[in-house]
Protein backbone atom coordinates (compact mmCIF):
# COMPACT_ATOMS: atom_id res chain seq x y z
CA UNK A 1 0.00 0.00 0.00
CA UNK A 2 2.89 2.35 0.72
CA UNK A 3 4.22 1.82 -2.81
CA UNK A 4 0.82 2.65 -4.28
CA UNK A 5 0.60 5.81 -2.18
CA UNK A 6 4.10 6.86 -3.22
CA UNK A 7 3.28 6.30 -6.89
CA UNK A 8 0.05 8.26 -6.56
CA UNK A 9 1.88 11.14 -4.84
CA UNK A 10 4.51 11.17 -7.59
CA UNK A 11 1.79 11.32 -10.26
CA UNK A 12 0.07 14.21 -8.47
CA UNK A 13 3.42 16.00 -8.15
CA UNK A 14 4.18 15.59 -11.87
CA UNK A 15 0.67 16.71 -12.81
CA UNK A 16 0.95 19.83 -10.64
CA UNK A 17 4.38 20.70 -12.07
CA UNK A 18 3.07 20.17 -15.58
CA UNK A 19 -0.05 22.29 -15.09
CA UNK A 20 1.83 25.15 -13.45
CA UNK A 21 4.58 24.92 -16.06
CA UNK A 22 2.05 25.47 -18.85
CA UNK A 23 0.89 28.74 -17.30
CA UNK A 24 2.31 32.03 -18.52
CA UNK A 25 4.52 34.14 -16.29
CA UNK A 26 1.67 36.62 -15.94
CA UNK A 27 -0.78 33.92 -14.79
CA UNK A 28 1.75 32.63 -12.28
CA UNK A 29 2.41 36.16 -11.06
CA UNK A 30 -1.34 36.69 -10.56
CA UNK A 31 -1.25 33.65 -8.26
CA UNK A 32 1.83 34.94 -6.46
CA UNK A 33 4.00 32.12 -7.80
CA UNK A 34 7.40 32.52 -9.41
CA UNK A 35 8.48 30.04 -12.07
CA UNK A 36 11.35 28.97 -9.80
CA UNK A 37 8.83 28.09 -7.06
CA UNK A 38 6.82 25.56 -9.08
CA UNK A 39 8.59 22.40 -7.87
CA UNK A 40 8.52 23.53 -4.23
CA UNK A 41 4.83 24.32 -4.41
CA UNK A 42 4.10 20.97 -6.06
CA UNK A 43 6.01 19.11 -3.34
CA UNK A 44 4.12 21.01 -0.64
CA UNK A 45 0.77 20.35 -2.32
CA UNK A 46 1.43 16.60 -2.46
CA UNK A 47 3.07 16.39 0.94
CA UNK A 48 6.45 15.11 -0.19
Amino acid sequence: MNIARSLNNWRKYRQTVSELGRMSDRELNDLGIGRADIRRIARTAVGI
